[in-house]
């Protein structure tokens, strides 16, 4: 490549390393201690995470047996969308609490980080799972997961009883 050539692709690949960098890191929070936390919207997001959850089961269900391309095509659409936001609550759980919010130092430390890793684990139940037992028990560890964190019972903005 000529010198030329070369120096005009320096400064673009600079500038596209950089803003993937950004990009990358302001999803999981940032990660920098900009003290801007929102733990009652993380919860909304998990529980709206495992109702997607539990639609992708009982749509599963019905599709059961069905041999049809349209249906096929729409099980596995399914399946991909049930692991991405089982996947959402793991990264929700790793990125965002264990990182950044659950401290060694903290009262209940220990009662946290267990309810924590109840989270991972259903949300790898359900991601291996189409039984809707296993989206209960997601349910069921994102709330005991809010109670050990919040010291209360969960209150929410929307009804997430599906």
């Amino acid at each position: 490549m000529p010198k030329m050539q070369f120096n005009r692709f320096v400064p673009v690949l600079v500038a596209v390393l950089v803003l993937g960098g950004i990009g990358a890191t302001a999803w999981a929070h940032c990660q920098v201690p900009c003290g801007i936390y929102a733990d009652q919207h993380r919860f909304e997001q998990m529980l709206e995470d495992h109702d997607t959850i539990a639609k992708a089961q009982a749509s599963l269900a019905e599709l059961a047996g069905k041999a049809d391309a349209q249906s096929l095509n729409q099980a596995v659409r399914w399946v991909t969308t049930k692991e991405d936001h089982a996947t959402s609550i793991q990264r929700t759980i790793a990125d965002y609490f264990m990182t950044q919010r659950i401290k060694p130092d903290a009262d209940k430390y220990v009662e946290k980080l267990t309810a924590a890793h109840a989270v991972l684990v259903a949300s790898m139940k359900a991601k291996q799972s189409a039984d809707p037992a296993t989206a209960a028990a997601l349910k069921k560890s994102i709330l005991d997961f809010y109670r050990a964190s919040e010291g209360k019972e969960p209150a929410f903005l929307h009804d997430h009883t599906h």
